[in-house]
């Protein structure tokens, strides 16, 4: 175990994904002022039902950008393309290549269980990365690294074949407005393109303080969907008075495929149960 400030890489599929996944946990980190990187492996180029193709990656570059200004992390966004990323060895070196150079303590990313194809490609190039970070013959040009990150998975409401058992929770009522914040960057998203692939664009105000209590009302049913799968956890982590009514939690599962967690789980998840 060591005393140095943790580091956290979030590999997510499109712009937004950390955030809606993570938020609180990368609130977390910033709020001690521990370094975040946030990557969107594609471009997010296909998110949208009236802007083109052509023009999103700028869009959604800028709104990651905003993000980035907003929480003081560092944010990229890959070039590959939204809705069609496969799992090559091209974009697996790129990986090993981006966690290498950043060398994170933890790195977030998602599941292979998951209903987006490019969410599961990006679970599949973390899992292929890991371990092969440690080979020094592997992408030669950058120094390998002694020791695999820690990998955990963000939450999801998947259950089959198998659902996320959380090894770490949080209660993460009070980075609630802070995630809302986050997301309202990403406004391409929260209010023309999700709105709509729901149905329910319709319901999103036209005026600012509306868009925003719009959006933490929308988050919130998103938020409780997580704390009421995650129940069973809630209670066991923080007791039945008070897990029986937290509204809004994050999950991680550590990946058997990387670094174990050993005795780190209060340095890589600070207030984590």
């Amino acid at each position: 175990m060591t005393d140095q400030q943790p580091r956290l890489l979030v590999l997510g599929a499109h712009p937004d994904d950390a955030e809606f996944h993570a938020g609180a946990l990368i609130s977390i980190y910033r709020e001690n002022n521990f370094p975040v990187k946030i990557v969107s492996v594609t471009n997010g180029a296909s998110g949208h039902h009236q802007r083109t193709a052509a023009e999103l990656p700028a869009i959604r570059s800028a709104e990651a950008a905003s993000v980035a200004s907003l929480m003081g992390v560092e944010y990229e966004v890959w070039e590959y393309p939204d809705g069609a990323l496969q799992p090559t060895l091209d974009v697996r070196e790129r990986v090993i290549r981006e966690i290498r150079t950043f060398s994170p303590d933890l790195v977030l990313t998602h599941r292979l269980n998951d209903y987006h194809p490019d969410h599961r490609a990006v679970g599949q190039l973390v899992q292929d990365a890991s371990y092969m970070v440690t080979v020094p013959l592997v992408c030669s040009d950058v120094p390998a690294l002694r020791r695999d990150a820690v990998v955990a998975y963000m939450p999801d409401l998947f259950t089959k074949p198998n659902r996320l058992w959380p090894d770490v929770i949080f209660d993460t009522t009070s980075y609630f407005e802070q995630v809302v914040s986050m997301l309202d960057c990403h406004r391409s998203q929260v209010y023309e393109w999700l709105p709509y692939n729901a149905g329910i664009i319709d319901q999103v105000p036209d005026d600012e303080a509306g868009r925003r209590e719009w959006l933490a009302n929308w988050f919130a049913q998103r938020a409780s969907a997580v704390a009421d799968h995650f129940r069973e956890r809630l209670i066991e982590a923080y007791g039945a008075d008070v897990g029986e009514n937290i509204k809004s939690a994050e999950a991680y599962e550590i990946s058997e495929y990387a670094a174990g967690l050993g005795d780190e789980k209060l340095r890589l998840f600070p207030g984590g149960r």
